[in-house]
């Protein structure tokens, strides 16, 4: 059966989709335009992102796919050289802290081989909980959801959820333990 879906469609509901796709190709021709300007310092947040909290502060320069999948709480910092692939959404949450040259990326490719011969893609959403401080270097892969109050350590290659309250730190992040603190 046929799907009469749009790539975007397709991209936006976590499904295999084709990048190369002509609304795509736009979409991110527009976010790289407005990447130009707001990288010096010509363009605001609200412009292109999902949601931009109070005092949210993104410090240039920054790299996304669309901008349009990102929601950031009120103050949200994410510091230098911070990439965001975003396919579908990323949301972080009230007072979180974000070192330089973070990635998170949502954008995924299938297991198997003729599927990515076809080029297709998919994502998983990146759900980032308040008060969680993110040190520099660390990647977020896709689907992870990172709870209140976490701390992830500089460099960290997060592969797996970690919960409220847990600092964790390495390849791929692990446990080192779980705070008491609210």
């Amino acid at each position: 059966m046929m799907s009469h879906r749009s790539e975007k469609q397709k991209m936006l509901a976590g499904d295999l989709y084709v990048a190369r796709d002509p609304e795509l190709q736009h979409d991110m021709a527009q976010c790289a335009e407005w990447l130009a300007r707001y990288n010096k310092l010509e363009g605001s947040l609200s412009e292109r992102l999902g949601a931009v909290g109070e005092n949210a502060c993104i410090r240039p320069p920054f790299h996304c796919d669309y901008g349009y999948n990102i929601f950031l709480g009120h103050n949200v910092f994410l510091n230098f050289n911070c990439i965001v692939l975003d396919v579908v959404p990323i949301k972080i949450g009230d007072g979180t802290q974000i070192g330089p040259a973070v990635q998170m990326l949502t954008a995924d490719h299938p297991r198997d081989p003729a599927l990515r011969q076809k080029m297709l893609e998919s994502g998983r959403p990146i759900t980032i909980g308040k008060n969680v401080w993110i040190g520099g270097g660390a990647i977020i892969l896709p689907g992870i959801t990172i709870g209140d109050n976490a701390i992830i350590g500089a460099g960290s290659v997060v592969t797996h959820d970690v919960v409220s309250g847990a600092t964790v730190a390495g390849n791929s992040a692990r446990p080192l333990r779980t705070s008491s603190r609210p």
